[in-house]
This record gives structure tokens, sequence and C-alpha cells, in this order.
């Protein structure tokens, strides 16, 4: 590509809007344009590097055993009144009807259509395990959408999927998740911390959220000093193994938000 033909809109001074390193270095590289609030066009360049980011979370996802598919942004509400979740997820939902006055909603996530396709066409346990991923986009409508699209509105996810014929068997299913999440972070030049998370209105009894230090986070996190220093695992995972032990090892180490901990803990931001 020639850069004569490249259309690459820098700018030479900051924008008053962007509060933060990452939001003006992405606007002044010509990497996205902002369409509304929490709303973002992305660029030839832009659209560059969210293409290597993608490539990196579908690879590891396909390394992992999970199969990828394509759902569509816009889901019939049907599906989320049955899980009694479409009065709960509240305004951060965006609730559409149709000429034929059906409702719809543009999908902030995707348990209920991704179930809907489960139970229609696997009818047996020896079909399981299964994982199914997709890279979609979302929209949930931020109070405050602020950061660029750190925390935009509409946004690029991954999420995947597992189902599985008993409780060990998920187990066994989360943890290759887990793993595939750290390798794929590294793979990416990113130190994340696996925290302990609420599960919120998804439920279950098992969760983590991965964190990045940052001066531009707005929430305190304690966890052990040792923690930082962990270099993660080898470039490939044999993912067919028990992971167990390897999960183990990233959460022996103390990782909360709450205010129980002792001197050796390192007190930071996240995001």
């Amino acid at each position: 590509m020639l850069l004569s033909r490249f259309f690459l809109p820098v700018l030479k001074e900051s924008p008053k809007e962007a509060e933060i390193a990452s939001h003006i270095l992405m606007l002044r590289a010509g990497m996205v344009q902002q369409s509304s609030s929490g709303i973002y066009s992305w660029l030839p360049f832009g659209k560059i590097v969210l293409e290597k980011i993608t490539n990196i979370c579908r690879n590891e996802m396909l390394k992992a055993g999970a199969n990828e598919i394509l759902m569509p942004t816009l889901q019939s509400a049907d599906i989320w009144k049955e899980s009694g979740r479409y009065e709960d997820y509240g305004r951060e939902m965006l609730r559409i009807k149709d000429r034929n006055e059906r409702d719809l909603l543009y999908g902030p996530t995707n348990e209920e259509l991704v179930t809907e396709i489960f139970r229609t066409h696997i009818k047996s346990y020896k079909e399981l395990p299964l994982n199914l991923f997709h890279i979609q986009w979302k929209f949930r409508d931020e109070v405050r959408p602020r950061f660029g699209v750190m925390r935009g509105r509409e946004f690029l996810m991954k999420d995947a999927y597992s189902f599985d014929f008993n409780y060990e068997s998920s187990i066994k299913s989360y943890n290759i998740m887990f793993i595939a999440y750290m390798q794929l972070f590294k793979k990416m030049g990113l130190k994340a911390i696996p925290m302990k998370a609420d599960t919120g209105p998804i439920g279950g009894d098992l969760s983590h959220e991965f964190i990045i230090i940052a001066a531009t986070g707005e929430s305190e996190v304690y966890l052990e000093k040792e923690l930082l220093k962990f270099e993660g695992f080898s470039a490939e995972v044999d993912y067919t193994k028990d992971l167990q032990k390897e999960v183990q090892k990233y959460t022996s180490f103390y990782a909360a938000t709450d205010e129980k901990h002792d001197p050796k803990t390192y007190k930071n931001k996240r995001n």
C-alpha cells in the first residue's frame, strides 16, 4: 500500500474531548473518528490494528478447541423474555420494534441466542463438551461513555459459550478458556492479572475478570507483588490436558478489590 493512496487523517493538535493518552494517540494517529457519544468509526489504520487483535483472539480460541460462529447483532426479545433477563438488563439494552411491531434488541451479549442455537441442534450428551464463540459488534448504552474505545457504547467483542454434560466437565472447559485468555493477552504484549469477579446477571459460582494495571484505571485493586513478576507459560499450550494446576498457578496469588490485604500487597489502578 502506497502512503500516497492511504487514507491517514492525522491530527496536529490533541482533541479537546480526549482525556487519556490512548484516546489522544488513536485520534491523532488517524485510527478512529468519533461518530457520536461512545460510538466510533474505525479508519484504515485502526481497522488494520483491530483485525490483528481479532486474529490473535480467533487463533487462540481455535487452538483451544472452540468453534467459530457468527450471530446477528439484532436479536428477538422473545428468547430474552424466556430467560427473564429482558427487563432485568436495564437501560443499557437498546430495545427496538420492527415494522411488524415485534420486539427486537441490539445484543449486549449472546447467552440467550447461543443457547437457542444449542438446544435446536444438540440432541445427545455424546456431542458434548461443545464451545461456540464469535466475534461480533455489541451495544450497551453506557451512562458515561468515556476514554475513547476503552468504554464505548458500541464495541467489537469476542465471546465464547461452553456446554458440558456435568459439573466436572464444565470446570475443565472453564480452565481451558482461562488459560486461553492468559495466552492471548500475553501474545498481545499485555500483563493481564486474573481476579475473582461477580458473576452478575449471568449467574454461576465461578468467574474471573482480567485486569491491566494502568494509571487511567478507576478502581483500586490489591494483589501480591509477585503476581506482577509472573511471566506465564510457554508460547503454546496443550489444551487437551487437564489445566487445573496451570490455573492454580495463576490464582494462587491473592487478588481482590476489598480491603482485606496485608502489607505485602500492591495497590494500584486497574482497567
